[in-house]
């Protein structure tokens, strides 16, 4: 099948891959759109597992103060050189982030970040609403693993769904500007201080 301009230009427009890779892909493919997309999406993926393993000691802190002044986020954001930190794509994406933290109200980063007390605690917690509620003993642990695996979903800030946009989460948000900028990113922490709580 001969490989046309437009399909390349259609190709790079929907992956945002080089030019020379949406060609390489569509001839791969036979000229098939959907399977040229996830050709890319997983040579993508390969490249950007090579890239979490570079360090990043570059970066920026974004400070953000919601209106009304009563919750503001400080959060520290890296990448490998300082000519990505200071390009508009890293500095909108480290703002997002710290709008994110604003609202999400993550209480962790990431699963290994949650002491394995609050773990115990949380299912012992759901245990017991499970057998109040009248579940059979025999599903009860299903059902406390699930309640585990959604409070993982809302305390930690990689799991959450991104605020502007319910289909991505941080996690995943943070490796497409990977992908987009070329460098390993990492969101290395975060504080987030609302008026009248105790840290």
């Amino acid at each position: 099948m001969k490989i046309t301009v437009e399909m390349v230009k259609e190709l790079r427009e929907e992956t945002s891959a080089g030019v020379l890779d949406c060609r390489k892909a569509l001839e791969t493919c036979d000229g098939d759109f959907e399977k040229a997309v996830a050709y890319l999406r997983e040579k993508g993926l390969a490249a950007i597992a090579k890239r979490t393993e570079r360090e990043a000691s570059e970066g920026l802190v974004e400070a953000y103060v919601h209106p009304g002044s009563q919750v503001a986020v400080l959060l520290e954001l890296d990448c490998e050189t300082d000519f990505v930190a200071r390009t508009d794509d890293f500095e909108a994406l480290a703002h997002n982030l710290a709008l994110h933290i604003a609202f999400g109200a993550p209480g962790y980063l990431t699963r290994k970040d949650i002491p394995d007390k609050v773990i115990e605690s949380k299912r012992a917690v759901y245990r017991a609403q499970a057998l109040e509620e009248g579940k059979p003993e025999r599903i009860v642990d299903r059902i406390v693993d699930g309640r585990i695996e959604k409070f993982y979903q809302q305390a930690c800030l990689m799991e959450q769904p991104f605020v502007k946009d319910e289909d991505k989460t941080i996690e995943s948000l943070i490796t497409d500007a990977i992908a987009k900028l070329g460098e390993n990113i990492v969101l290395r922490r975060f504080v987030r201080y609302e008026v009248g709580e105790d840290l």
